[in-house]
């Protein structure tokens, strides 16, 4: 067994990451622009561009620093014809778009200087119209020594009109898929990932890896890339639970943990969530009213299913660019997402912010999840970005928030009550998921001596412990206490 097996790397539980969509961040004037743009503030398209870039990233390390960032994921950023650039034309070229690779250098160097991870998604399943061998066959046809890349099945190829002669995803034309059982495509995917980690980036996100079935392809990806750097993050986008990718240790280290975000919904959202716009939600059930109880059990069996080393390195999040904005969801209510922040700030595994998400920037489903970033303070919640600042602040301040246990002790109505423990720290944290502020005697049981003051970490407010319980704890509505 190979060292780099059954372990993940431990930056990642003392992560917090970042997700941005490159188009839609931020602008910057060091990069040469070909043409006109969609106005920066206008509703988002299909396929319109906004041009947001690298060089407008590095110029907002600043931002992401101050809000205790210390780690991005990055939507596609590699030469494409798409805005999302899931249509792969170059594999070994960012986007000119975007800054092309000097920018990309910039980047990755001042991202590093800071101590900011860069794990960038890796989309292997499918390519595009403009990647070199399909391009090749579309100009050769059958001539072209490129056939076996794809599996081809007429000529000329449909490849803009009629119904699609060869493999693609979802029947998209526009993406054709990858023969990986073609030993030559299988050696270029290979040598993509490899090639980006010796570059310096920090991990892959692996775009619906579960496409991917061919037997032992993701062992030979860990191979590589863990050969490569030990420590490189390996999540894959993968909605479901996912014992077979991760329990075996020698595929993936975590996943997009969005049975969590399915949780959150029902447990946050409760009776009031926006059930028209949570259907089919990355192809999951539909989420139900979940009752703190509930909400405590299924997120304690999500660490049980998985081994804790795995457990503990999941990619936790409330959206992303493929599902609605969590504020749209809770039907704008910033209470309900600002306290779902906290739960996933003092919750096991890398909690990761969708980029907007920390000023209020709201969305339905695709493209309106995808809006761009505002740089006007004035339209930021600015209360908001600020408790989930100071929220961060704290998780990096104390490792039980990180790496110690999760153990729910009081689940009654709305109130959700967890110790996060390890050897040196044992901290507090309470929940009211209600619009009416709770007062009761929580029982702590021998997490705590008895005479044990406790401040609250996010205000002036103390707590004591005595006859091992506190007496008349009051949690306000919609508010959250962390007790250490």
């Amino acid at each position: 067994m190979t060292e780099y097996n059954n372990r993940t790397p431990d930056w990642v539980k003392n992560a917090v990451f970042y997700q941005i969509f490159p188009d839609r961040f931020a602008w910057s004037s060091r990069v040469n622009k070909p043409g006109l743009f969609e106005k920066w503030d206008s509703l988002p398209t299909i396929h319109g561009f906004k041009g947001g870039d690298l060089m407008g990233v590095y110029e907002k390390l600043d931002y992401l620093e101050d809000l205790g960032i210390n780690a991005i994921y990055f939507n596609p950023i590699f030469q494409s014809a798409s805005n999302h650039r899931y249509h792969t034309h170059d594999y070994y070229l960012v986007d000119p778009l975007l800054g092309g690779n000097e920018a990309f250098k910039i980047l990755l160097d001042a991202a590093h200087t800071r101590g900011i991870r860069i794990v960038l998604d890796g989309v292997f399943n499918h390519a595009s119209r403009g990647f070199f061998p399909f391009n090749h066959i579309l100009e050769s046809g059958q001539d072209s020594p490129y056939i076996d890349w794809f599996k081809v099945h007429g000529f000329p190829l449909n490849a803009y009109q009629g119904k699609p002669n060869y493999d693609c995803w979802w029947n998209l034309p526009a993406l054709p898929k990858l023969n990986v059982e073609n030993p030559m495509v299988r050696r270029y995917i290979m040598e993509v990932a490899r090639y980006w980690v010796d570059q310096g980036i920090d991990g892959w996100r692996l775009d619906v890896p579960f496409e991917i079935t061919l037997p032992g392809f993701w062992e030979e990806f860990r191979d590589v890339v863990k050969t490569a750097n030990p420590d490189t993050y390996i999540v894959g986008e993968v909605p479901t639970e996912a014992q077979d990718w991760l329990n075996s240790g020698e595929k993936f280290d975590a996943v997009m943990n969005y049975q969590l975000t399915h949780a959150a919904i029902g447990f946050f959202g409760g009776n009031a969530f926006d059930q028209k716009l949570a259907e089919g939600m990355m192809g999951l059930p539909q989420p139900q009213s979940m009752s703190a109880q509930a909400f405590a059990h299924r997120t304690s069996e999500l660490l049980k299913i998985y081994p804790q080393e795995f457990a503990y390195a999941q990619l936790n999040l409330l959206d992303s660019h493929d599902m609605p904005r969590f504020l749209s969801l809770m039907n704008g209510n910033i209470a309900k997402l600002k306290l779902a922040y906290t739960f996933l700030l003092t919750y096991p595994g890398a909690p990761c912010i969708y980029y907007g998400d920390e000023i209020g920037l709201d969305g339905g489903r695709d493209p309106y999840c995808r809006k761009s970033f505002t740089w006007r303070q004035e339209d930021w919640n600015v209360e908001l970005r600020d408790a989930i600042k100071e929220t961060i602040t704290v998780r990096h301040a104390i490792p039980a928030l990180r790496t110690g246990s999760y153990e729910p002790i009081y689940t009654q109505d709305s109130i959700l009550a967890y110790l996060r423990r390890d050897e040196l720290d044992t901290v507090l944290v309470v929940l009211n998921n209600s619009d009416a502020a709770v007062k009761l005697n929580l029982a702590t049981g021998d997490a705590f001596e008895n005479g044990t003051e406790l401040q609250d970490q996010l205000s002036d407010n103390h707590v004591s412990i005595e006859q091992q319980q506190i007496t008349d704890l009051t949690i306000p509505p919609m508010g959250a206490m962390i007790l250490a």
